[in-house]
């Protein structure tokens, strides 16, 4: 069988996964792979560095998250796009242990050869989005719905 996703220098930021075949929508095309670290273990390891701009965390649940820059496989290079074919879904172990959840990339319309794969990161941050946060979490994926960012919005809190 045709290998479905292949990963290469990207236009949108610096590695990306591609399709190497025609994909249909709905197709899971991978697991998100790597450690699986609390929160208080990343902040320790990370610092909480919301100013690099670059992570590989991805988070499962409330207590736990997957470190794809450890034993990660290549949907760690999967980028983000304020218009993307696919999205990740946290997929809750059925006998309730939150150490293992999982995250699966599906395709959310047919995606053609050679298409770069994408989805929303769909980041937030505690701290204030200040114009230089922004800048630093800059997205570049080049839609026409591009948010400059790949920060989500903060909820009002106002009711």
């Amino acid at each position: 069988m045709t290998r479905r996703i292949i990963q290469r220098s990207s236009p949108i930021h610096g590695n990306g996964v591609f399709a190497a075949r025609d994909l249909p929508k709905d197709l899971t095309l991978i697991e998100y792979r790597g450690r699986r670290l609390t929160h208080a273990q990343a902040n320790r390891a990370y610092g909480g560095e919301v100013d690099s701009g670059h992570t590989f965390l991805f988070t499962l649940n409330e207590k736990y998250l997957i470190d794809g820059n450890e034993g990660g496989n290549v949907a760690r290079w999967i980028n983000h796009s304020c218009e993307p074919n696919c999205q990740a879904f946290v997929i809750e172990h059925a006998g309730g242990d939150p150490r293992r959840d999982r995250v699966v990339i599906d395709t959310k319309r047919a995606i053609r050869k050679g298409e770069e794969l994408t989805y929303d990161y769909g980041i937030t941050l505690e701290e204030r989005q200040t114009p230089q946060l922004k800048r630093i979490w800059a997205c570049r994926c080049g839609s026409s719905r591009c948010t400059g960012t790949i920060l989500k919005p903060k909820r009002s809190r106002r009711g």
